[in-house]
């Protein structure tokens, strides 16, 4: 089974509720680029690629996702998506957890993280509130380039740099911008190389560390990817 990744085309932090978790909206679309989820009889979680810091603990979503339905399998993950690259990846891997076992709760899904309500869903949406809150968009077929830096950006740290900068000052489509650059300032390196390779201002998705481009633009270290319908 698939899980593909979700990339966030805009963001703005609209408010901070009293417990000081952040109200968004955003517009997210998923793109062709996926793990691959593969169950069998049994139980346990084998994972192939993904790098040192993505665990196959109790900790990963997958396993959460398998105990909030009260299902057991082997799983084999095959991972494509970078971790901590604010594409979802682990998101993705518990909504493919949710298909495989015929469930759309989408309370639920927003139990196991604030991305996985839209992973569930797919395609296009406007995410408000925590991530929980989705209105489907019309498809668009989009062309993106990615470039994904050897930089992993935790969310809840650039959430809190957002705080200390007092909020919102980005020029572009994504408020945590700048947030992202005070946590890794090395991002803005990678930023400016996709830029002087494609001619356009990237976007950084999310809370980072993936910039993006619209348009199929061919380099070392770029991933294109497209649009997927629901």
């Amino acid at each position: 089974m698939l899980a593909p990744a979700k990339l966030t085309r805009s963001l703005r932090v609209v408010g901070v509720r009293p417990d000081g978790m952040h109200l968004i909206e955003a517009e997210m679309v998923t793109i062709d680029l996926a793990d691959t989820l593969t169950f069998t009889e049994g139980d346990g979680l084998e994972l192939i690629g993904g790098g040192a810091d993505v665990s196959a603990g109790d900790d990963n979503l997958v396993r959460r996702a398998l105990a909030a339905v009260g299902r057991t399998a082997r799983v084999r993950l095959d991972k494509r998506i970078p971790s901590g690259a604010g594409l979802g990846g682990g998101s993705a891997d518990a909504a493919a957890v949710l298909r495989w076992a015929g469930e759309t709760d989408r309370s639920l899904a927003a139990a196991l993280g604030a991305d996985v309500p839209f992973c569930l869903l797919g395609g296009r949406a406007r995410v408000t509130g925590m991530g929980e809150c989705l209105e489907p968009l019309a498809f668009l077929p989009i062309t993106f380039t990615l470039l994904t830096p050897p930089v992993s950006c935790a969310t809840a740290t650039v959430y809190r740099a957002w705080d200390n900068l007092g909020g919102p000052r980005a020029q572009g489509p994504n408020d945590l911008e700048p947030a992202a650059l005070a946590v890794a300032p090395e991002l803005a390196y990678w930023r400016d190389r996709l830029g002087d390779a494609t001619g356009h201002t990237p976007v950084l998705t999310g809370s980072g560390s993936t910039w993006f481009v619209e348009g199929a633009y061919e380099g070392d270290g770029f991933v294109v990817a497209h649009t997927l319908r629901a």
